[in-house]
């Protein structure tokens, strides 16, 4: 029971077991996962990261961004379907031309170059060492819609970036999308709701939701019942994967965005 605690405490966010941390060993199957029942959107946490004043003292500089030294590889399971999968495996990407720092679509690409990319209704990924990833929903003229510091917002892909690298999210969730039409009409009739008003936890919730349609995308889009038919399978390496179990998908998308705010390094130490 003590390693179990332990395990549900290290957590950033306030939260509640979904199950009763005794009722599993956790060398004996997947563990629990958590209920994020009263999280803020963990954007405005990377926002109050990034705004802590320099005190003068110098700072080790950042390696350039590599996703698969950064990134967690991970699968995402509704019962036995797959709905989500990110792998730097050949077997599940093949490399595009002009690939840097990973294979497939998992390839991340300047601003700049994005907008040579993307096209209305596409789904963009910004990533940087360190910080939450930031999805926004391309709408056409070099603009994109995303939840930003707890509003929807319109902004130019340049600006929403901050310097980020990314990379087009489409094929990431393996729902079947909308058509491009109704993905931009979704994200901009949401444009200027903010904070109480809000249905999405964060930004990759809002922008799988402009594209999917689908509630479970949206803050209390299901009932927590006791079940938990969500597993988070991360992999660890040398054939080794760690499962946690979720009631909601809304609750396995805010531990994977905390993992891929921490790394890869903090990950794997944390599950061994």
């Amino acid at each position: 029971m003590g390693n179990q605690v332990e395990k549900l405490t290290h957590l950033n966010y306030k939260e509640v077991p979904t199950a009763d941390p005794t009722g599993m060993d956790r060398d004996e199957g997947p563990r629990i996962g958590v209920s994020y029942i009263f999280s803020n959107d963990d954007d405005e946490l990377e926002q109050q990261q990034d705004s802590v004043p320099d005190l003068g003292g110098e700072h080790p500089a950042l390696q350039p961004y590599d996703p698969q030294l950064h990134e967690v590889e991970c699968s995402v399971y509704y019962r036995d379907e797959c709905i989500y999968q990110k792998s730097f495996s050949e077997e599940d990407t093949q490399p595009e031309e002009g690939d840097e720092g990973g294979g497939g679509h998992l390839s991340t690409y300047t601003p700049e170059n994005l907008l040579n990319r993307c096209k209305p209704g596409d789904l963009v990924e910004f990533v940087c060492q360190a910080q939450y990833p930031h999805w926004v929903v391309y709408v056409g003229d070099f603009q994109v819609v995303h939840l930003h510091r707890l509003e929807v917002v319109n902004s130019f892909l340049t600006d929403a970036s901050q310097g980020r690298r990314g990379r087009i999210a489409n094929q990431l969730y393996r729902y079947k999308p909308l058509s491009p039409a109704v993905v931009v009409r979704n994200a901009l009739e949401q444009v200027g709701c903010k904070d109480r008003d809000l249905s999405w936890r964060n930004s990759e919730c809002f922008a799988a939701w402009c594209r999917y349609g689908k509630r479970e995308f949206k803050i209390g889009g299901e009932l927590r019942i006791g079940k938990q038919p969500y597993r988070l399978q991360i992999r660890l390496g040398d054939k080794r994967s760690h499962t946690l179990e979720f009631q909601s998908l809304e609750d396995l998308i805010m531990e994977k965005r905390r993992n891929d705010q921490i790394g890869r390094a903090a990950v794997i130490q944390e599950l061994s």
